[in-house]
């Protein structure tokens, strides 16, 4: 186990020189992390294939690294650039490590018991704030990337991958397998041409599907957002949830149609009380925007 990043020879100096044999991609649809910018890497052991299945999901092989970096906005535009997380596939499964830079980015080094760093930046409608950013501990890591209860990822699906690098998502396709179905890309939540069922449906499947599906920590709440949007007990529609407490705000349904302000989804969504907040790990503020786009989802559910 690496104890310095600079071990794996990713990065060529700093987290803003990737080794050329790093493959940068990006998400339609990202996990939100307290308005971080993350860059994402895949490292492919030579000549292995890809394999896509049905649902889109990517089957990797031993070797693979997938790299992802968390900053904010610096000096001149740059990423101050805090922590990179490293999945690495191993013959006996996945393996989650998470690095932090040091001051000057020359080089981050292994915190498997996570930390706490305290972070100023402003979000997208110029709101200012201060936080205490939490790099996850090894279990935290587990916690959301399990499914079935072993450690995988849980971002990259074949929809939702884009390469923003001239020619990588051919060179990558012509060492992938490809299921007979086809695989449109996912809406995007901040598509405003989007409908908004959609889009409301791609942002709960990034940012809550991965504990909230049949595989997934949250099986048993019967709450499946890796499954389509709509009128149904999986989505949230009239459903009384499962064991809530005090996270219900006193509320009766997960998804009252027609009323956000009511609905236990939004309630959890807005709060970062840990005891109330959802996701329950990795954001210290509220997505305004992503929240709205839900809020504007549950008000048009209605008379069904």
């Amino acid at each position: 186990m690496p104890r310095s990043l600079s071990d794996y020879g990713f990065f060529l100096g700093g987290p803003d020189h990737p080794a050329e044999t790093l493959i940068p991609y990006a998400l339609r649809n990202p996990l939100f992390s307290d308005y971080a910018e993350k860059h994402r890497f895949i490292h492919l052991p030579d000549g292995a294939r890809l394999t896509v299945g049905p649902d889109g999901r990517v089957d990797f092989p031993v070797g693979t690294a997938l790299i992802k970096s968390f900053g904010y906005d610096g000096e001149g535009g740059t990423l101050d650039v805090i922590e990179t997380r490293v999945l690495l596939r191993r013959e006996d499964g996945w393996l989650a490590l998470p690095y932090v830079w040091n001051q000057d980015h020359s080089d981050a080094a292994l915190k498997v018991a996570g930390t706490r760093i305290p972070v100023a930046f402003t979000d997208p409608s110029g709101e200012a704030h201060r936080i205490s950013y939490a790099v996850p501990n090894k279990n935290q890591c587990k916690q959301c990337h399990s499914r079935n209860g072993v450690i995988a990822p849980i971002g990259p699906v074949w929809q939702e991958m884009v390469f923003p690098r001239e020619g990588d998502r051919e060179r990558v396709a012509e060492r992938t397998s490809f299921p007979p179905n086809t695989l449109s890309p996912s809406a995007r939540w901040d598509d405003p041409d989007a409908p908004i069922a959609a889009r409301a449906g791609s942002y709960l499947r990034a940012n809550c599907a991965h504990c909230h599906s049949r595989e997934g920590a949250a099986s048993n709440s019967g709450l499946y957002y890796d499954e389509a949007l709509g009128p149904y007990a999986v989505s949230g529609w009239r459903k009384r949830p499962v064991a809530a407490g005090r996270a219900s705000g006193g509320f009766e349904y997960v998804v009252d149609p027609g009323k956000p302000s009511q609905s236990i989804l939004i309630h959890r969504m807005k709060s970062v009380d840990p005891g109330i907040a959802m996701p329950e790990i990795g954001r210290a503020t509220v997505h305004k925007e992503g929240v709205a786009v839900v809020e504007e989802w549950i008000g048009t559910e209605t008379g069904r």
